[in-house]
């Protein structure tokens, strides 16, 4: 139960980030969409390449953090993880449940089917996350954050 309630905090850290980041407009957060996306919204003058490098490095700053620090010191020294692969347990548990909130209510829902994501001027490259991005998105989930969660307890596990 600790495990959910844990990757629920994380997937409301997420949900957190996309909020502020997106408070003036989906511009904000631009750098979370295709290359063409980025191109048309600076080619509007929306926003400039230089605010989208600040932007991508603000949020990467902001969601990996967190993901890297907090979450495996919350499981090693809050939980009390028992070697490698009760932390690698711990940890996959957590970061899956993060990115399935992210894969489903983000990706699926809140960009693809409302408005709060659109950009004015882009419509017409909608699907934001086209099906080989989203497909890319979910392996990346499934394959990364498993082998992210082995990294961090193999350090972890010898270090201890």
């Amino acid at each position: 139960m600790l495990l959910i309630l844990e990757g629920l905090v994380m997937a409301f850290w997420l949900l957190l980030v996309c909020v502020v980041g997106i408070r003036n407009g989906a511009v904000g957060l631009v750098t979370f969409y295709e290359k063409d996306v980025q191109d048309r919204v600076v080619k509007l003058g929306l926003t400039t390449p230089e605010r989208i490098k600040k932007s991508s490095a603000i949020s990467a700053l902001a969601l990996f953090l967190p993901l890297l620090t907090v979450v495996p010191a919350v499981v090693w020294f809050y939980n009390g993880v028992d070697g490698f692969l009760d932390g690698f347990f711990q940890l996959t548990v957590i970061y899956m449940i993060m990115n399935l909130f992210d894969r489903l209510f983000v990706d699926v829902f809140w960009v693809g089917h409302t408005k709060t994501w659109e950009i004015p001027g882009t419509e017409d490259l909608k699907p934001y996350i086209p099906a080989k991005r989203h497909l890319a998105k979910w392996v990346g989930t499934c394959m990364g954050f498993p082998l992210l969660a082995a990294i961090i307890s193999l350090i972890i596990s010898c270090i201890r």
